[in-house]
């Protein structure tokens, strides 16, 4: 991949990281019904299976595993979370940062750590559930995985508030509403939209 200068862009690119059930895409599907905000949603390349209802494309690119390889020097980050391969391909986020929109990825903290090496404006967001318990609730709720899983995306939810001391910015989502809109007003403090007067 050629070398991208990453610094001179107007865009500004946000990471938005957190363990399995800690609410990411319901907040960022959230925040991006909000009006007066300059943001897009990267799609991330995945060589893990579609969920029901996911379309390759839409909610992530689904690639072979050889696939995956073919494009990774094209990647800004790629990391292995429960044994799949995910990355963030690099050309649509600088487009997207040249035409001077705020770009998130929704990704695990490993390719975090990695676009803050290479992009070292990055705004690193963390968000986390109350606390493990809650977090195990909401990831029994969901219904979409069995005991072996739930327990492995436990385990890797310690390792990632491990390693979230590194992220700018922590958010506790213990009330939806209320995470949405602290995070939107980080966002527009960051030039990811017009500021937004509350009366």
């Amino acid at each position: 991949m050629q070398e991208v200068d990453w610094t001179n862009l107007p865009g500004r690119l946000i990471v938005l990281s957190g363990p399995s059930g800690s609410g990411k895409s319901t907040l960022v599907q959230r925040l991006l019904e909000r009006p007066g905000l300059r943001l897009e949603v990267s799609i991330s390349a995945t060589t893990r299976p579609p969920r029901a209802g996911e379309r390759s494309g839409r909610d992530y690119i689904f690639l072979s595993a050889p696939e995956f390889e073919n494009i990774r020097e094209q990647l800004l980050e790629s990391a292995e979370v429960h044994g799949h391969s995910y990355g963030t391909p690099a050309e649509p986020v600088r487009k997207a940062l040249e035409q001077g929109t705020c770009v998130i990825l929704v990704i695990d903290v490993q390719g975090g750590i990695q676009v803050r090496e290479k992009v070292p404006s990055a705004l690193l967001i963390f968000v986390r559930a109350p606390g493990l318990d809650v977090l195990e609730q909401r990831l029994r709720t969901r219904g979409t995985d069995d005991e072996a899983s739930i327990q492995r995306r436990l385990a890797n939810a310690r390792r990632e508030l491990e390693l979230a001391k590194c992220y700018d910015v922590h958010l506790v989502n213990d009330d939806l509403e209320r995470s949405v809109d602290e995070l939107a007003a980080i966002l527009v403090q960051n030039y990811c939209g017009d500021r937004i007067d509350h009366d």
